[in-house]
């Protein structure tokens, strides 16, 4: 399996065409999609192109907002975005809010971030998660499938995520088309016969998570990666399916 980084990723804007920055980004980096390929994008490109800044100036907070302010030591007006892209808050304390998005992650701050941004000190904006990232996935799947002629190509949208039991961030998928992102592996014989009885595979997150390694955190400039050769099933299946079902999430 390879993982190509594509190189020097021009800095996208509100409004930008992201299929045609993607087929010209993978021109100037000597490549072509090919069937089974899969193409990993940063969450920031994606909201950036759709327009997803709030300047928070323009914010008013409400009263529950500056009670979660308060309690964890934010602009009150960050914790009115949180609320309103938040189905419900699950844990808070100083510098961090938990909470379950509209789109079904549990997810620190609901997304928003301000890292990366060409923004004003005096005047911030931040970055909300898209309003639907599977669509948006799809939508640049099938310009890439149409100008590629490929059948067969899976684009995953990553972000950043802590978890509940381990230190540190790892890449997750909250887009995908395309592409199987949960493999039930059920009743499938291990090494020595015995058929498997739980085991499921987030193959969308291990994807996700392989790019963001490629990708870099911090002042790398690479928000697009090409996996080749990776083995994967299709499927006309979002990315819900890697949502646990909250009746069954021992950690809230």
């Amino acid at each position: 399996m390879q993982l190509v980084g594509l190189q020097d990723f021009p800095l996208v804007e509100p409004g930008d065409d992201l299929a045609q920055l993607l087929k010209s980004s993978l021109q100037a980096n000597d490549l072509a999609l090919e069937d089974g390929d899969v193409l990993v994008l940063a969450q920031k490109i994606v909201s950036k192109a759709e327009g997803r800044y709030v300047r928070l100036s323009t914010v008013e907070p409400g009263p529950e907002a500056l009670e979660l302010a308060a309690a964890s030591d934010k602009d009150p007006r960050q914790a009115e975005l949180i609320l309103r892209e938040s189905k419900t808050v699950l844990r808070r304390r100083p510098g961090v809010v938990i909470v379950e998005h509209k789109l079904g992650y549990v997810h620190a701050n609901a997304g928003i971030d301000k890292s990366n941004l060409p923004t004003n000190e005096e005047d911030p904006a931040v970055l909300l998660l898209p309003e639907d990232s599977d669509g948006s996935a799809e939508v640049l799947r099938q310009a890439l499938q149409q100008h590629y002629q490929c059948t067969r190509l899976g684009l995953i949208i990553n972000d950043s995520a802590g978890r509940a039991w381990r230190m540190g961030t790892v890449g997750m998928a909250i887009g995908t088309a395309g592409i199987e992102p949960l493999r039930n592996q059920v009743g499938e014989p291990d090494l020595f016969g015995r058929s498997l009885e739980v085991t499921e595979v987030a193959v969308a997150d291990e994807l996700a998570a392989a790019a963001s390694f490629v990708m870099g955190q911090a002042a790398e400039g690479c928000p697009v990666v090409l996996i080749r050769g990776a083995q994967w099933s299709a499927a006309e299946v979002g990315s819900s399916a890697l949502l646990r079902n909250p009746a069954q999430d021992m950690f809230r």
